[in-house]
């Protein structure tokens, strides 16, 4: 056998226990995760969960409570960012009117003062 045959070999025995030993003698467990390792869709799901509880509830302080959870970033980004991935995703309308009842909720409503300027 010449030598980099030998070489291969050993090199591919190698992979293999190293695969064997990652799969199945010792995996990784991912325990206590944070909401913001999710993947996008993940996300935009988590936010639609929450517009859905919102709707129902009607309460604002906790909606935002838990969406502090998702990411530090602030809530009306993370609820515009859950819409643009939707309408790419193909989400069915009433989830999207969800997305938009939910997102107008978090924007501030205008003062009188703001509203009569030109």
């Amino acid at each position: 056998m010449s030598r980099w045959v030998r070489f291969f070999v050993v090199l591919f025995i190698g992979f293999g226990i190293g695969l064997l030993y990652g799969w199945f003698v010792d995996p990784v467990d991912y325990v206590d995760t944070f909401p913001d390792t999710l993947r996008e869709d993940y996300k935009a799901d988590y936010v639609l969960m929450v517009a859905e509880a919102y709707q129902f509830e009607q309460d604002i302080d906790l909606a935002i409570e838990r969406l502090a959870y998702l990411s530090p970033t602030p809530p009306v980004s993370l609820v515009e960012n859950a819409m643009f991935f939707a309408v790419q995703s193909g989400y069915t309308p009433a989830d999207l009117g969800l997305l938009r009842n939910f997102s107008d909720a978090l924007l501030p409503e205008p003062t009188l003062e703001e509203q009569t300027q030109p």
